[in-house]
């Protein structure tokens, strides 16, 4: 599989995360910590909530419904309710820009 681009890095400021549609993929973010670059589905696993709409502090996304928490860089599911981890995708930055390899 190769690699899509998702955004520009100007799109995402550190400490921000941004929603991406890919075809074929559910719906995806991106997070910006400090100049490293993560994604996961942006769907919990939990529920099914929008990740978008939730709370992003550190490397800790929260679901906006239910109030469980993952690690952004693993997708480990890491406050109850949420158990099932959140499928993660290896990021590559190129010139500027940010893919997601599939």
């Amino acid at each position: 599989m190769g690699l899509v681009k998702v955004c520009e890095v100007a799109d995402i400021p550190a400490g921000e995360m941004l929603a991406v549609d890919v075809e074929g993929l559910p719906p995806l973010l991106v997070y910006n910590l400090d100049g490293d670059f993560y994604s996961t589905s942006g769907i919990c696993t939990h529920s099914i909530a929008m990740l978008s709409d939730g709370y992003l502090e550190g490397d800790t996304i929260e679901c906006p419904l239910h109030g469980g928490c993952f690690n952004v860089r693993t997708g480990e599911a890491t406050h109850f309710p949420c158990e099932e981890p959140l499928e993660t995708f290896a990021v590559e930055i190129s010139d500027g820009e940010v893919f997601i390899k599939l």
